[in-house]
């Protein structure tokens, strides 16, 4: 038996830190219910008292553990001091964007209400997280696991591993998020997410060899890796072998990529790997991170490696590969440019093709059924435009059961992560330089990996197909919280005209109404319990480098 456990050092910096962190039902599919209690609570992911965001008192928060076509419930009680919203990256809401929890889609759920998300997780499996969206709170917590497991009647590609482990990392701030946003010879799954604010992290365990098997929902062609880049917002799922020799405990490892080495070199996050028949501790130094300081095509290749496993079934019995991305025809391209941030009348923005996302006052959708005029425009540019940045509600005019291909062009100095709301694409290409119609020439349209979040590299291109299959209205983002807090960020609009009510749900009976349908929302009666006010949030200002304490057994 092998079992995960942290150690606590610290040592002090600067800045920041890495942290391991360990509407209509169907009668025939089961439904699953939650309730989650998000509040501040006092906990030490750096060795020194903070105040989080927890679900349910825990943090990270519990596991939503469902099933392919489960209908979940999730009954939010906001016991914050300001708004929330929790959505859900990777779930695709078939028909159903009104439950995807970000601010064009939704009402926040004001402090001491209590508000009901209700969706299937249709045809889907794999491994997400849950996180709240709005108020840069993601940078303070409120994140879990969202596990969607195979049907009894579909088997996964692997042997059914003697336990599964969530490991989560991520950048950590000792500021509280207001003050931010002002400035293991048994076989285990781990399944890893990068729940950082702004930082792609290298993750590796000492002496051993993780199989990348899945991420993100598609299972992968299984290939061994001594190290592996994750980008914010994206989850994998690695096979590890605990077949070494229990002499000792083994170091696991996040460090971060694509930063200013001077600072960063030396800010990692550590946790121990423990055998149960283990005669000693963690030995030796740490595994060495990738030696690619002035190679940049490393990074790059690896993450076209990760391939779709064609033979394998995921949430239905036809194998993966039996949809033939390569061979249908583009109907729509968009080549969407991030640049680094601009100043927009008299403030720092981000932007998308020379636009900074206004968030609308009344949610896109809910506009649309009260027939609301003026609210967005469907404007968004297909290439960026020569003409003075500008703070919009421009949103993509999708067309239903097109193909789009987006190209995410990323200008900027920073690495990004783009994440599409409702979907995942075809991770057809990526390079440096700019891309032209002549790089469609490289695409792979055999067995590239179907993802929802997708790494863009500094002054490099990443192309991605998309089957415009799901009617809703579907952010898509910055994974970078700094930059999708700044603006980066539109909307993809998918209106069937011949809406029979098939292919998107009503409007939910539990609706929540702002804006300029607020005078249509009646007062929820709720507890008298105290909002905690943030003003006990104000920490000195530390960097610790931590081992974050967390025991998980097999």
């Amino acid at each position: 038996m092998a079992t995960l456990k942290g150690s606590v050092l610290s040592s002090v910096f600067g800045f920041v830190c890495i942290v391991l962190f360990s509407n209509i039902c169907f009668a025939a599919d089961p439904t699953i219910s939650y309730e989650f209690h998000i509040s501040y609570i006092t906990a030490s992911p750096l060795g020194v008292p903070q105040w989080v965001i927890a679900v349910n008192g825990k943090f990270p928060g519990p596991r939503i553990n469902a099933t392919t076509n489960n209908n979940v419930l999730v009954n939010v009680f906001n016991k914050l001091d300001e708004n929330l919203l929790i959505t859900w990256p990777g779930i695709q809401l078939r028909r159903d964007s009104w439950q995807d929890g970000v601010l064009g889609t939704n009402c926040p759920i004001p402090p001491k209400w209590n508000w009901t998300y209700d969706f299937q997780v249709k045809d889907q499996i794999g491994s997400f997280f849950y996180f709240p969206s709005i108020n840069f709170q993601r940078a303070a917590g409120g994140f879990g696991s969202f596990v969607i497991n195979n049907r009894p009647v579909i088997s996964i590609p692997f042997a059914q591993p003697d336990g599964d482990i969530e490991i989560f990392i991520g950048d950590w701030y000792i500021r509280n998020h207001t003050a931010l946003r002002t400035s293991l010879s048994k076989t285990y799954r781990l399944r890893v997410h990068n729940v950082g604010v702004s930082t792609s992290l290298n993750f590796r365990i000492q002496s051993h060899n993780i199989l990348l098997a899945e991420t993100e929902g598609h299972y992968t062609m299984q290939q061994n890796y001594t190290d592996f880049d994750i980008h914010v917002g994206q989850s994998y799922s690695f096979l590890l072998t605990t077949d070494q020799n229990a002499s000792t405990d083994y170091y696991i490892v996040a460090s971060a990529r694509f930063v200013n080495e001077s600072i960063w070199q030396r800010v990692t996050g550590v946790a121990v790997l423990h055998y149960s028949n283990s005669k000693g501790p963690a030995t030796g130094p740490l595994p060495d991170p990738p030696n690619d300081v002035f190679d940049k095509t490393r990074s790059m290749n690896q993450a076209l490696s990760v391939r779709q496993n064609g033979s394998a079934s995921g949430a239905r019995p036809n194998p993966q590969g039996s949809f033939h991305y390569g061979s249908i025809n583009i109907t729509d391209t968009y080549v969407i440019r991030s640049l680094p941030l601009v100043t927009i009348g008299g403030s720092r923005r981000a932007t998308l093709n020379g636009i900074s996302f206004l968030n609308p006052k009344t949610p896109m959708r809910l506009a649309d059924k009260h027939k609301l005029k003026g609210v967005y425009k469907l404007d968004f540019p297909n290439r960026p435009l020569n003409r003075p940045p500008r703070r919009d509600i421009s949103v993509i005019n999708g067309t239903y059961k097109g193909f789009m291909e987006i190209i995410f062009h990323n200008n900027d100095t920073i690495m990004q992560s783009f994440h599409i709301n409702g979907y995942s694409g075809f991770v057809v290409g990526m390079d440096y330089g700019n891309w032209t119609e002549d790089s469609r020439g490289r695409y792979n349209k055999w067995d590239a990996i179907s993802r929802a979040t997708i790494q863009v590299y500094p002054e490099a291109w990443t192309a991605v197909l998309i089957s415009l299959d799901n009617v809703g209205v579907w952010n898509i983002r910055s994974e970078n919280l700094d930059r999708w807090y700044l603006g980066q960020e539109t909307y993809l609009r998918i209106i069937n005209p011949d809406e029979n009510g098939e292919t998107e749900f009503a409007q939910p009976d539990n609706v929540l109404f702002c804006g300029d349908l607020a005078y249509l929302q009646k007062e929820q009666k709720h507890n008298s319990a105290i909002s905690i006010s943030r003003e006990f949030l104000r920490l000195p200002l530390t960097l610790l480098i931590a081992f974050f304490v967390f025991t998980i057994c097999s």
